[in-house]
């Protein structure tokens, strides 16, 4: 009799390996399709990450371009008042509105007395200035470097010589 038991387990041990086979081999097939696709997608999302970092580093690198119409050009109005009420609706002293429309202070400032009026880029920069609002404008205002203009850097003031004590 243990030679039938011996036997009738061997049957049902072989009977269950085949049947965890014919399940498995399917399941194992799909698990290495699965992984190369997995690998090719880290290897497209490591690719989509360089482009995404190029293009932000262009994006960083580029000034800011008032994108406004000629219609709106031709159409808004800007005196002086209202161009001090653009800067003090978006919080920004005439330094920044200059950096971001590419102009001195002081044109900034002529603009704001009356004594010079914007034309050509320098208009459309504060048409489309109106359309933003303060965070569009502290955004573009920290992206911006902020490297002084030419002509404001003073050169290290040099000494000529040792100084000699006074005598009294």
């Amino acid at each position: 009799m243990a030679k039938i038991e011996a036997a009738i387990k061997d049957a049902i041990l072989r009977g269950a390996r085949r049947q965890v086979r014919e399940a498995a081999t399917p399941l194992r097939r799909d698990l290495r399709r699965l992984r190369r696709a997995l690998v090719g997608l880290r290897a497209d999302l490591a690719g989509l990450r360089e482009v995404a970092a190029h293009w932000q580093r262009m994006a960083r690198s580029s000034p800011w371009r008032p994108e406004v119409s000629d219609i709106e050009l031709r159409a808004a109005r800007l005196s002086p008042r209202l161009i001090a009420k653009l800067r003090a609706r978006l919080r920004m002293t005439q330094t920044e509105l200059a950096r971001l429309v590419g102009v001195s202070t002081a044109a900034v400032t002529q603009w704001e007395r009356g004594r010079a009026s914007p034309s050509g880029q320098n208009r459309r920069g504060l048409v489309a200035l109106r359309k933003l609002g303060r965070r569009d404008v502290r955004r573009l205002l920290a992206g911006m470097k902020k490297a002084s203009p030419p002509g404001k850097r003073r050169p290290p003031a040099r000494r000529r010589g040792k100084r000699r004590a006074r005598r009294r």
